[in-house]
């Protein structure tokens, strides 16, 4: 396996940090908030660096999230290109294809994902198959029968019932209102997602039922969008869904789910890797400089070692996401290399992201400090991605059944 990034690649990669860090510094990411920075996400997308990721493949978007992570840039880039581009593009129909990319491309459509690895989110789904009434889809597509519209209210395992006080939807709730055409593809969902990434900020999102099958709702079809706070200013928010109208993305099935999931699990990887490339380097200078008893802290012999550890967390962190990376964009099965990937990002991640505040002493406890936004960022993708116990229970069950990757 060769990771040299293509000239296309490397291209992109030196066009994505320079904007990053002309448009991501310290003062401009306080100013934002939670909220996405519509300029540099105007910058990103006029120089065409989400559309580039049709090209360059998972390996391409990784080393362009790479290069957010070190400025921990306030932009749904990941989210964007992962449950978007990359999702429509594999599995979308060629109608969705011609209807979503485009916008896709130049950042006026923004699709997040409420796909997280299992356990990071309380699902507690109702009836998210198709309604009844939907059987009409063209030959060949495979859609629901009428009993499958009953409501389930299962949740996924490991994960936490519904709320109290839910309300299962009935069948009689979920079907088209009177005098609606139905679509092959169509359905209606119902359900809660504790949170999802970027989605105040997204156009729409990208749904999985209880059978792993992939659906796209706009969010202003959801019944309610409930902004919450995470570790990370990442314009999250609660998603509640009752009766939304949904289309099926493509095809799409388990197959495809895991194939989704899978991508979002290496790409938020790749992001990770850049978020503690850049604590690991604000530690390094800051160490340089600063002196104690008239040394710099970097000829301490244990800053040397707390560093070097860091360094080689994050060197694991990257190259098992480049490995994952490079298995999916050669059509190779990249399940288990992607566990490992993020098995790496969550646990070596929250290392070194402490590393990198524990080297900045007193400094590194003022909360407005920059490197505080990486250990932010460091903590949220630990959990996005799922604790290291879960991913390593989930990998030993695919190993246990001969994955070869």
């Amino acid at each position: 396996m060769d990771f040299t990034p293509t000239e296309e690649q490397e291209a992109a990669r030196e066009l994505a940090g320079r904007i990053f860090a002309d448009l991501a510094g310290h003062e401009r990411l306080r100013a934002a908030g939670t909220g996405t920075d519509a300029e540099l996400w105007k910058a990103l997308c006029a120089a065409g660096l989400p559309g580039s990721v049709e090209e360059t493949g998972l390996l391409g978007l990784v080393l362009l999230l790479e290069e957010q992570g070190r400025t921990t840039a306030q932009v749904p880039f990941a989210a964007s290109c992962v449950y978007g581009i990359l999702a429509v593009a594999r599995h979308g129909t060629e109608e969705q294809r011609a209807r979503l990319l485009p916008g896709l491309r130049d950042g006026t459509t923004v699709l997040t994902g409420a796909l997280p690895a299992p356990g990071t989110v309380t699902v507690a789904w109702g009836t998210a198959t198709a309604a009844r009434g939907t059987a009409t889809a063209a030959p060949g597509t495979v859609t629901a029968a009428p009993d499958t519209a009953t409501a389930t209210a299962t949740a996924p395992p490991g994960t936490a019932t519904a709320p109290p006080g839910w309300v299962t939807p009935t069948p009689d709730t979920v079907t088209p209102p009177p005098g609606t055409v139905t679509a092959p593809g169509a359905g209606w969902l119902s359900g809660a997602v504790a949170w999802v990434p970027w989605l105040r900020d997204a156009t729409h999102v990208l749904v999985p039922d209880q059978d792993r099958v992939l659906w796209l709702v706009r969010t202003e079809d959801a019944a309610a969008v409930e902004p919450v706070e995470l570790t990370a200013p990442w314009a999250a928010a609660r998603l509640v869904l009752d009766g939304a109208p949904a289309e099926r993305l493509g095809r799409s099935d388990a197959t495809a789910h895991d194939d989704v999931l899978t991508a979002a699990r290496i790409a938020f990887a790749g992001l990770q890797a850049g978020v503690c490339a850049g604590s690991l380097d604000r530690a390094v200078a800051h160490t340089s400089v600063r002196e104690q008893f008239g040394r710099p802290l970097s000829t301490r012999q244990a800053v040397q070692l707390r560093a070097a550890d860091a360094h080689m967390d994050t060197e694991a962190i990257r190259v098992t996401a480049y490995e994952a990376a490079w298995r999916f964009d050669e059509g190779l099965d990249a399940g288990g290399a992607a566990l490992t990937a993020a098995w790496w990002a969550s646990e070596a991640g929250r290392r070194v992201v402490h590393a990198g505040q524990h080297l900045h002493g007193g400094t590194g406890a003022d909360l407005d400090h920059p490197v505080h936004r990486h250990f932010l960022w460091g903590r949220q993708l630990d959990a996005y991605l799922g604790a290291g116990t879960e991913l390593l229970a989930e990998l030993g069950d695919l190993l246990a059944k001969g994955d070869p990757s």
